[in-house]
């Protein structure tokens, strides 16, 4: 059966525990069609780049597929309907990624560099670094 990546934006409004049922509700349709979700990442709440049916944030989800494409069109069909899915794209793909995916990192990367930042934040200089006098431009004392 071929493999797919899914991706589905729920409204902002939605609790966390509405977005698993969803979830759990589209695995059901997958599986009752004979297919399988083999991965499921919830990316969180993250703000769109321009507003969809008038919200500024939306929750991401991403499920790995194994189906055959009469499931994944059944899904799709569902989600046109549900007033809580905003947007969905799937893709084909030839296998799923090793570990979790791109999205899922990008948040460890964003962590250690908000470390880093309190890091610097804390050695008293701040975002604009040492103040005029204390060295860095040249000029000393002035």
């Amino acid at each position: 059966m071929p493999l797919y990546e899914h991706v589905f934006l729920a409204r902002q409004d939605v609790t966390s525990q509405q977005v698993d049922t969803m979830v759990e509700q589209y695995k059901g349709v997958i599986e009752a069609a004979g297919g399988t979700v083999e991965k499921t990442e919830l990316w969180g709440i993250k703000s769109l780049a321009y507003r969809i049916k008038k919200n500024r944030k939306a929750h991401f989800t991403m499920l790995g597929i194994d189906a055959p494409p009469a499931a994944v069109t059944e899904m799709e069909r569902q989600m046109r309907i549900s007033e809580d899915v905003l947007r969905f794209m799937t893709i084909k793909v030839d296998e799923f990624e090793e570990g979790p995916s791109m999205m899922m990192q990008k948040r460890d990367r964003d962590e250690r560099k908000d470390r880093e930042r309190r890091r610097r934040d804390d050695d008293g200089f701040g975002y604009g670094g040492p103040p005029s006098g204390m060295g860095g431009n040249g000029i000393e004392g002035v």
